[in-house]
């Protein structure tokens, strides 16, 4: 079992990336990865599963939200986007639904939407 995932640094990482996020500075590689690692780890525990795989390459993957275990190759349902997109949904700083209609998010399988049960994961402002 993974560690669970401390809330406050988590909120650390967030905040540490928050001015990149609307456009306002730099951040790190480092810093982006561990706020990827850290959120996309705490929805994992909010919807905890096995169903949805979220990708945010290249910094982390996880499984979530309850129903059949998926064990071998390319999983049913896959939630894939970049950092910059993840993080924004994952403060939310917008919605899953604009961002799938935007083309910002690569959803495929009937389950892959499940995972904005979840969002945000930590509300910035």
């Amino acid at each position: 079992m993974a560690q669970k995932q401390d809330p406050t640094l988590t909120r650390e990482a967030v905040e540490a990336v928050a001015g990149w996020l609307v456009g306002e500075g730099e951040s790190s590689r480092s810093e982006i990865a561990n706020a990827c690692r850290r959120t996309a780890r705490t929805l994992a525990e909010e919807l905890p599963g096995h169903s949805v795989e979220l990708r945010v390459p290249p910094f982390v993957a996880v499984q979530c939200v309850e129903g059949p275990r998926h064990t071998r190759g390319t999983p049913p349902n896959v939630v894939e986007m970049d950092a910059k997109t993840w993080l924004r949904l994952a403060t939310g700083q917008t919605t899953f639904g604009e961002e799938l209609a935007q083309g910002n998010v690569d959803a495929s399988g009937l389950r892959a939407g499940e995972i904005a049960a979840g969002l945000p994961v930590i509300a910035l402002g």
